[in-house]
């Protein structure tokens, strides 16, 4: 490929990734907050379930290290935005936070002990 094509191609893919972050912007500055912390809530929630061993594969899914980390990145965004949340969110959010959290304690070998588990810090201890 010769430098003048390099250069050309390389600019086109450039200002496409530009036009991408524009629009990205354009985008999410249209989506009320609550709607963004929701959806990363569900994302998070849906990742550690996964980790926890509670999807279709869970012998080759089962990660409780990386799930010990999504849950307590669930705990802290859900306790941080549940006033801004309004009680049906937040309500349905604690009570995902609550499933993933059991299902943590009962795949541990060895369970943490009441308070310790994860996202506890910041829940308090779930049993």
């Amino acid at each position: 490929m010769s430098d003048t094509a390099h250069t050309h191609e390389s600019a086109a893919h450039h200002s496409a990734h530009e036009f991408d972050e524009q629009d990205a912007a354009r985008d999410i500055a249209d989506v009320p907050a609550i709607e963004v912390i929701n959806t990363v809530a569900v994302h998070l929630l849906s990742a550690a379930a996964v980790k926890c061993g509670l999807a279709d594969d869970p012998e080759n899914q089962l990660d409780l290290d990386e799930a010990r980390k999504l849950i307590n990145a669930l705990a802290g965004l859900v306790t941080a935005s549940a006033p801004d949340l309004g009680d049906q969110h937040a309500r349905a959010l604690r009570d995902g936070l609550r499933s993933v959290q059991l299902a943590f304690r009962e795949a541990s070998a060895m369970p943490d002990a009441p308070g310790f588990g994860p996202g506890e810090k910041y829940t308090g201890a779930v049993n």
